[in-house]
């Protein structure tokens, strides 16, 4: 049995798993549990590609690891709280007395297009940037509500309030409904200036303003632990419940990130750069390259960052390979040894959930360009590692140029720090040092940083990120790869632009009900 003097625990919701962490005042990981988030869909016969996750299955999980941890520890009492960090566009309506009335939207399913067109008719891109921060995306929380309002208005006439997924979790641990900033600007409604609900946004959106929770600051104790969360997780009744925030942002806490002058690059389901900044800067040349200024998790910081789906596509590429079940360190050894750089010509384009920075389209799709009846298997798998670092200068050399500034440190994070080729291939392509902190699960300790300093375990962030910090190794590019990928990164540039007819042409065949 583990016994520490103190603990903190970290709920981490993911669209691969969820995750739940103790933490030593050291930053340790002293126990960890975790479920696979799965995807499911009760109206596959109707609408074979819509895509949701089920709020029982994500609660259930959540208890089965929080049990887990808890029996790895001599005194359950040891756990002085709890913080919940996650994904932050999926939202469900629940009810006054609690119910869920209809499952978690995944930002996976594609059916809010419509809604995401008439916002930018209606409101403007423009418009909607200088104020949220984010340009109108489909899969934005926003979309899904409007998309209920239109589709199951009777389901919407129930509700309390529409709780994001990290906001759903902390309200069945101890019943508060209220979200942090950094989830709130997921929702498209969200002043930035003002950390608060945009009154105009509320507005001209037609969103009912009882739908929407509470805003308090990261790190504000909410509640505790209920008797029946108590009993589902086997953490003590009483439990402090502190709020958390968005998982890319929370680990940047680790690492130091959350300071301006150093570049996170996060690299899980979704790749994210992070730049640290002190005022939000709604310029619409941030907005109209998909580039975002939303509320940090650090108190009066905002971050300027770009993203795009990332180790999501290396599980797609493996479910659709039908080497689900093969080890993926064996997957990539074999691309790595068989196939070499350039992927035998081959290109990979990782829009497969549209296209966000710095593309900024969300009709745009995923391919690969440059199949030959030569390509093999190892070429492809290659060609999708790749894709996703052509991807990740694409976004870097876009913030640079959009914030005038030139980024030399780069510290990467999160679980796909595991896969050391596609590190190594990282420095390769862009020609940099990427340093990756030997911490493995950023978003989940920063959440617990957050909870440790609201319950007096650190006095601030910044004492917090020096006790917990831990080693760094880097990656030093192959100038000779360098200059070899520079052409293909050319030619990866334009193929956005040059497939743009073709995926709006055949985007009406992916809106649900036209076909």
């Amino acid at each position: 049995m583990i016994s520490e003097r103190k603990l903190v625990a970290a709920i981490d919701l993911g669209s691969a798993s969820t995750k739940v962490c103790l933490y030593s005042p050291d930053g340790r990981c002293v126990a960890s549990a975790s479920r696979a988030t799965e995807r499911f869909n009760p109206y596959a016969a109707q609408h074979p590609e819509w895509v949701f996750w089920n709020p029982d299955a994500i609660w259930d999980g959540v208890g089965a690891a929080c049990r887990e941890v808890m029996a790895a520890i001599d005194d359950p009492a040891r756990v002085i709280g709890v913080a919940v960090t996650g994904m932050g566009m999926d939202g469900v309506p629940v009810s006054g007395d609690g119910r869920v009335l209809y499952p978690f939207i995944s930002w996976h399913c594609g059916r809010t297009a419509p809604q995401a067109t008439w916002w930018e008719q209606t409101i403007g891109a423009e418009k909607t940037f200088e104020i949220a921060g984010f340009p109108p995306w489909a899969m934005t929380g926003v979309m899904r509500l409007r998309w209920m309002m239109e589709h199951e208005p009777e389901i919407i006439s129930k509700a309390e309030s529409w709780l994001l997924l990290a906001d759903f979790v902390n309200f069945k641990l101890c019943g508060v409904r209220a979200t942090d900033p950094s989830m709130a600007s997921c929702m498209l409604l969200l002043d930035q200036e003002k950390r608060q609900w945009s009154d105009e946004l509320v507005e001209r959106s037609g969103i009912p303003r009882r739908l929407l929770p509470d805003v308090k600051p990261s790190g504000t104790m909410l509640g505790s632990v209920s008797e029946d969360a108590a009993s589902l997780t086997g953490m003590p009744l009483g439990t402090p419940v502190v709020l958390g925030g968005q998982d890319h942002l929370c680990g940047t806490l680790p690492v130091g990130a959350h300071r301006p002058g150093v570049v996170s690059n996060v690299m899980g389901s979704w790749e994210n750069l992070i730049a640290t900044v002190t005022q939000p800067d709604c310029n619409w040349t941030l907005g109209r390259a998909g580039v975002c200024v939303q509320a940090h998790v650090a108190p009066g910081r905002y971050a300027a960052w770009g993203g795009s789906p990332s180790a999501s596509a290396l599980s797609w590429f493996r479910e659709v390979t039908g080497e689900a079940n093969r080890p993926w360190e064996d997957v990539v050894a074999a691309a790595e040894r068989e196939s070499k750089a350039g992927a035998g010509g081959l290109i990979f384009l990782p829009y497969l959930s549209s296209a966000p920075c710095p593309v900024n389209d969300s009709q745009a799709a995923g391919a690969f360009v440059g199949l030959l009846n030569t390509t093999r298997h190892t070429d492809m798998c290659r060609a999708v590692i790749e894709g996703l670092n052509y991807q990740f200068l694409h976004i870097l050399r876009t913030m640079e140029g959009c914030m005038s500034t030139r980024f030399d440190r780069i510290v990467a994070s999160g679980g796909a720090t595991r896969n050391s080729f596609w590190l190594q291939n990282k420095a390769d392509v862009s020609g940099m040092d990427v340093e990756v902190s030997d911490i493995q699960d950023t978003s989940p300790l920063g959440a617990a940083m957050l909870a440790g300093v609201a319950l007096g375990l650190w006095s601030d962030l910044d004492q917090a990120a020096e006790r917990v910090k831990g080693s760094t190794r880097v990656f030093h590019p192959n100038t000779a790869l360098t200059a070899r990928y520079a052409p293909l990164l050319e030619v990866y540039g334009s193929l956005a632009a040059a497939l743009r007819p073709a995926n709006h042409a055949l985007a009406e065949w992916r809106i649900p009900g036209s076909c």
